[in-house]
């Protein structure tokens, strides 16, 4: 991904969705989109019209961090906007290449790490990276996100929400589960440009899904730390559950997620079912590997 192309990209794309009413702008005369124009814009951000029309043709380089905050109050940009904005211009820089951990090319949890997900016993959890690849979970999550690992997603969230048609099923509003998906990818983009196994599947998802592209068109970005979710899943059916996503200090790059239940709720009985079900098959299985 070119960084002045995505910065380009970016900008353009929240002064369309940007309406003169919204920023106390009047209306005069006929306007050709129903976004703010570049001059509407400068003058938001109190920088000159030639200096902002420089910025959204994607150069970055140099760009204060008070006129970036400035942009970014022109633009309402919410807090995941803004750490995008703020990324696209380390980027241009030359100094976004995050300082992470080098990791083996075969990465896996530590065993600290395997016996604090496998103390969470009544909800799913699990790790993940910025691509979204399923790197660790506990027996739980492994049940629950079996037809992640079973099929074309490989592992990976964005590969099973987009190739694995089954996915319209697990996520009951499966369009808003995508407009996530993508927003996720976009924001980690930012975060990190040079990182080729993204770039790759990005690539794979823009050639094999249109659905893919079209959001990935959008340049949205999101936070994504706690929430609600509905599933279904197709051994227990409807579930509710909140979810809390924590970064892991240890593992830069890496978050661990947790989805609970509300105490007493239909939700919880389903899932207590599902435990139930992942521990008899982890039993099995045990069984099965010390017999053979």
């Amino acid at each position: 991904m070119d960084a002045r192309n995505e910065a380009r990209e970016f900008l353009m794309s929240r002064r369309a969705n940007l309406t003169p009413a919204q920023v106390g702008l009047p209306v005069s005369g006929h306007r050709r989109v129903a976004g703010l124009r570049r001059g509407e814009v400068a003058m938001l951000a109190d920088v000159s019209p030639e200096y902002y029309a420089k910025i959204e043709r994607g150069q970055l380089a140099g760009v204060s961090d008070a006129v970036l905050e400035s942009l970014a109050r022109a633009l309402r940009l919410d807090d995941a906007e803004r750490e995008h904005l703020f990324d696209l211009a380390r980027a241009a820089n030359g100094a976004a290449r995050p300082v992470r951990r080098r990791r083996p090319k075969k990465w896996g949890p530590r065993d600290s790490l395997t016996r604090t997900l496998d103390a969470i016993v009544l909800g799913p959890a699990f790790v993940r990276n910025g691509r979204m690849d399923v790197l660790a979970t506990n027996v739980l999550g492994r049940t629950f996100y079996d037809e992640v690992f079973d099929g074309p997603g490989q592992g990976n969230l964005a590969r099973y929400c987009f190739l694995d048609e089954r996915a319209q099923a697990f996520y009951p509003h499966w369009e808003a589960a995508s407009d996530i998906t993508v927003s996720i990818l976009r924001t980690e983009a930012g975060r990190d440009p040079r990182d080729k196994e993204l770039h790759d599947l990005i690539g794979e998802l823009s050639t094999r899904s249109d659905a893919f592209r079209t959001r990935w068109g959008a340049h949205n970005v999101r936070r994504h730390g706690s929430g609600t979710k509905q599933f279904h899943h197709h051994e227990v059916g409807d579930l509710t559950l909140m979810y809390e996503g924590m970064e892991l200090t240890a593992e830069p790059g890496l978050s661990l997620l947790v989805y609970t239940a509300e105490p007493g709720s239909p939700s919880e009985e389903r899932l207590r079912l599902l435990a139930s079900l992942a521990a008899t098959s982890a039993a099995r299985q045990q069984q099965k590997e010390r017999t053979e």
